[in-house]
């Protein structure tokens, strides 16, 4: 089945204005809205919808206040609609959107999902271009590689993680519609990608307590780990609170940057996902600090060394701002 990767995420929100401004300050436009919600969009057109907690369109939530409510997967045409249509038919309820044909059920584990032909669409923005010795420069000669201004959007949705209480049930359902399975924590769940994607992941499950059922983080890609940089940069100072990074990851070799938000889950900065076709064996391994990032880096404030010698010789290896 040639189902992209999803084209956006429904969220049912208490605080309205508070999410509204998360999104617009993590990058995010004021997309056109349709009654009672606001559309925050990529470069792309993916997009996070957010529909008041209350609103009864809504699909059931998982629990929280502030939930992910529905996850809307882009397909490539009609044909793959009624492929979509057809399977889940068989064992569960399915509606069709009025008027788009979209397709409307839930997984295995409750979540409800709706299929659409895509919304996504083209778009321009500058790559991050690496200069090396040994291979051919990428950037001009006289071309700086990055300005204090430097645009870093994101670009497109990338992945959703869900907290699932049966990982193996729920990844039964998302093989039944195309989706492989490209790398996994054993003692966790695994990542998938469904079949109109090279990415490494559009979704990743993970083993969890029926009572903590819900989304865990959603991040759409930025242009490079530069870009991840620089945004993640730019939203802490407005005054957002750092879960984890930055950093990258080691499955998937994403660039990563998450924040805490009021949205009821963790929303990430990603870049630079590695691209996976049918021959790709997938790897496990225990999900650890060593499997879970090559890397990570800890944040601090600018400083510049000012020629003055300390009164002491620090440590060896230590940093000293003066």
């Amino acid at each position: 089945m040639n189902i992209i990767g999803p084209d956006e995420l429904v969220f049912g929100v208490e605080d309205m204005a508070a999410c509204s401004q998360y999104l617009l300050d993590y990058g995010l436009t004021r997309g056109a809205s349709r009654g009672g919600e606001e559309r925050f969009e990529s470069l792309d057109g993916t997009a996070v919808v957010l529909r008041d907690a209350q609103d009864p369109q809504l699909p059931p939530t998982q629990g929280k206040a502030a939930s992910l409510r529905e996850t809307v997967y882009g397909v490539k045409d009609a044909d793959t609609l009624e492929y979509i249509a057809a399977e889940v038919s068989k064992d569960r309820e399915v509606r069709r959107g009025p008027g788009d044909g979209s397709v409307m059920c839930v997984d295995n584990t409750g979540f409800a999902l709706r299929f659409q032909i895509t919304c996504r669409r083209p778009y321009t923005a500058d790559a991050d271009l690496t200069n090396a010795p040994g291979s051919p420069p990428q950037r001009a000669v006289n071309t700086v590689g990055i300005t204090p201004d430097m645009k870093a959007l994101p670009r497109t949705l990338s992945h959703v993680v869900l907290f699932v209480p049966d990982a193996a049930q729920a990844e039964a359902f998302y093989h039944r519609l195309g989706f492989r399975t490209t790398d996994r924590f054993t003692n966790a769940g695994p990542f998938l990608r469904p079949a109109g994607t090279l990415d490494h992941h559009t979704l990743f499950l993970i083993q969890a307590p029926p009572f903590m059922q819900g989304c865990e983080h959603f991040t759409f890609h930025l242009g490079s780990g530069t870009e991840v940089l620089v945004a993640g940069t730019r939203f802490e100072a407005k005054g957002y609170k750092t879960f984890w990074g930055p950093g990258r990851h080691l499955f998937g070799s994403n660039w990563f940057w998450y924040f805490n938000s009021p949205l009821g889950c963790h929303v990430e900065y990603d870049a630079d996902m590695d691209l996976h076709d049918d021959a790709w064996v997938a790897r496990a391994a225990p999900a650890s600090t060593d499997t879970s990032q090559l890397f990570l880096f800890t944040r601090r404030d600018k400083w510049y060394p000012s020629g003055k010698p300390p009164e002491k010789a620090p440590p060896l290896g230590e940093v000293v701002s003066v």
